[in-house]
C-alpha cells in the first residue's frame, strides 16, 4: 500500500488535473491512499472570504465566495460529462454549508471561522478530482477526512488525537480496500469531537499523508511537487543549486529547522518512526528520479545553503552594566513561548542578549515592549540569516564575499551568518 499526496500547484488548472489523471492511470498497481490539497490559490481566496465575514462585511464575503464557487463549477463542467451531475450535487452541498455560516454574525474567535471556511477548498477539489478519475477509468472511493481525523480545538493548528484516528482508519479505511483500489481524500483538515472543522497548520496536507502512511504501515509516501527534486539551495536565490537524490530524515529536519522550504519536521516524524521512505517527485515529469528520504546513512552531501531574508535583530542589554543572567534569559524564552516566536539565531554575552527573528511587526513590538521592562532594547531590520551545512571554507568565502557580516556562529557541521 502506498500513499500519494498532490499539492495545490498540481491541481491548479484543468490541464494539471488531467496530468494528475495520467499519473494515476500509469500507477494503478496496488492499493493507494491519495491525499489532495485545495486547487492553487483557493486557500488564499477563502482566507479573504473569512476575513471579510469576520470584519462584518457579509455581502463582500458572499461575493468573494461566489467567485470561488463559479471557478470550481466551471472546472467540473469542463472535466466531467457522465459524472458531472453527481459532482455538482456534492459541490452545492458544500457551498451551502459555507453560505449558512456567512449569513450568521461572528460571535467566536477568527481562527474558528477561518477553519470552517478554508477547509472547504479541499472538499471542493477532491470532489471534482474523484469524479474525474472515476470517469476516466481510475476507480476510487471519495471520503470526507473529517470523519477519520479527530483533532483538538486548537483552530488553525489543530493537534491530532492519534488513538481515535487510528481506530477510525482501521474501521473506516482498511475495509474499503476490499472493494476500491484507491481511497481519495483531503489533506490539511480534520474535525473535533463536536464535528467542527479544523486545519492542521503549516504543510498540513503533507502531514495528513504521513499520518495515513504511518497508520496503514504504507510501503512508501510520495509527494508530487512542481520541482525536479529537493535541491541543496533555493534555485531562485542560488542558480547553481544542485539536486539531492537522497537524504535521511535527520538531514531534512535540520534543513527545515534552519528555514529551507523542504518537508516540515512534523511530516517526517510519523514516517521516521516506522522507517517509511518518502519520495519527492516532479508531477511535470514523473520520469525524473526525484529525491528519496530514508533512515539510511548518507554519503557526503554537497554544501546545503539556506538564506532567510526579512530578519530582525533585537539587541537587549542591561542598563547598569550588570550581567544578563539566567533570570533575564529565562524570561526572554518565556516570552518567545508566549508569543509563538522561534529565534533563528541567538547569542548571549556578559551584558547583552542578541536574538534574530522573522520580521513580524506585531510580535516584534510586543517582544520589545515586554523586554524593555528590564533591559535596553535596540531593533535592527532588513537583515538576512545565511546558513550553510556541510560547509567548506571555499564555499563560505564565496557566499559572504562583499557582504557585511554582523554575527557568525559555527559548529563542525553548520555555520551561520547574520548579514546586513
Amino acid at each position: 500500500m502506498k500513499v500519494f499526496k498532490f499539492g495545490g500547484a498540481s491541481v491548479n488548472s484543468v490541464e494539471r488535473i488531467q496530468n494528475l489523471g495520467r499519473i494515476m492511470q500509469e500507477r494503478q498497481e496496488g492499493p493507494k491512499v491519495v491525499i489532495i490539497s485545495a486547487m492553487g490559490k483557493t486557500t488564499n481566496a477563502l482566507e479573504k472570504v473569512a476575513e471579510a465575514f469576520f470584519a462584518g462585511k457579509k455581502e463582500e464575503a458572499l461575493a468573494l465566495f461566489e467567485q470561488v464557487k463559479q471557478q470550481h463549477l466551471g472546472t467540473a463542467k469542463y472535466l466531467l460529462v457522465t459524472h458531472y451531475l453527481d459532482c455538482e450535487t456534492r459541490l452545492r452541498d458544500f457551498f451551502t454549508e459555507v453560505e449558512w455560516l456567512l449569513h450568521d454574525e461572528p460571535v467566536r474567535d477568527y481562527d474558528y471561522y477561518y477553519d470552517q471556511v478554508v477547509c472547504s477548498g479541499e472538499l471542493f477539489s477532491t470532489a471534482i478530482i474523484s469524479a474525474y478519475l472515476n470517469e476516466t477509468g481510475v476507480r476510487n472511493k471519495w471520503i470526507d477526512v473529517r470523519d477519520i481525523i479527530r483533532t483538538d480545538d486548537d483552530f488553525r493548528d489543530a493537534g491530532i488525537d492519534w488513538d481515535y484516528t487510528a481506530q477510525k482508519v482501521n474501521e473506516g479505511i482498511k475495509p474499503l480496500f476490499k472493494e476500491y483500489p484507491i481511497i481519495l481524500t483531503q489533506g490539511f483538515i480534520g474535525a473535533t469531537d463536536e464535528n467542527e472543522s479544523t486545519t492542521l497548520g503549516r504543510e498540513g496536507s503533507d502531514y495528513t499523508a504521513a499520518v495515513f502512511a504511518h497508520m496503514l504501515d504504507a510501503e512508501s509516501q510520495t509527494i508530487w511537487k512542481d520541482v525536479v527534486s529537493v535541491m541543496n539551495a533555493d534555485p531562485k536565490q542560488f542558480p547553481d543549486a544542485v539536486p539531492l537524490p537522497e537524504l535521511n530524515y535527520n538531514e531534512v529536519i535540520e534543513m527545515a529547522y534552519y528555514g529551507a522550504q523542504v518537508i516540515h519536521p512534523k511530516t517526517i516524524k510519523p514516517l521516521q518512526n516506522k522507517g517509511i521512505p518518502l519520495y519527492v517527485k516532479c508531477f511535470l515529469d514523473p520520469s525524473l528520479p526525484g529525491t528519496v528520504i530514508h533512515n539510511k546513512t548518507l554519503p557526503a552531501l554537497p554544501p546545503v545553503i539556506v538564506l532567510k531574508e526579512k530578519q530582525v535583530l533585537l539587541e537587549m542589554s542591561s542598563r547598569d552594566f550588570s550581567f544578563v543572567g539566567e533570570h533575564h534569559v529565562g524570561r526572554l524564552y518565556h516570552l518567545f513561548e508566549q508569543l509563538h516566536i522561534k529565534p533563528n539565531l541567538t547569542q548571549n554575552g556578559a551584558i547583552s542578549f542578541l536574538c534574530v527573528i522573522d520580521d513580524r511587526a506585531d510580535k516584534i513590538e510586543k517582544l520589545a515592549l515586554e523586554a524593555a521592562a528590564d533591559l535596553d532594547v535596540q531593533v535592527k531590520k532588513g537583515l538576512s540569516v545565511l546558513t550553510v551545512r556541510h560547509y567548506t571554507p571555499e564555499v563560505v568565502e564565496q557566499l559572504i564575499s562583499g557582504k557585511t557580516v554582523l554575527l557568525r556562529q559555527q559548529t563542525k557541521e553548520t555555520v551561520q551568518f547574520l548579514l546586513g
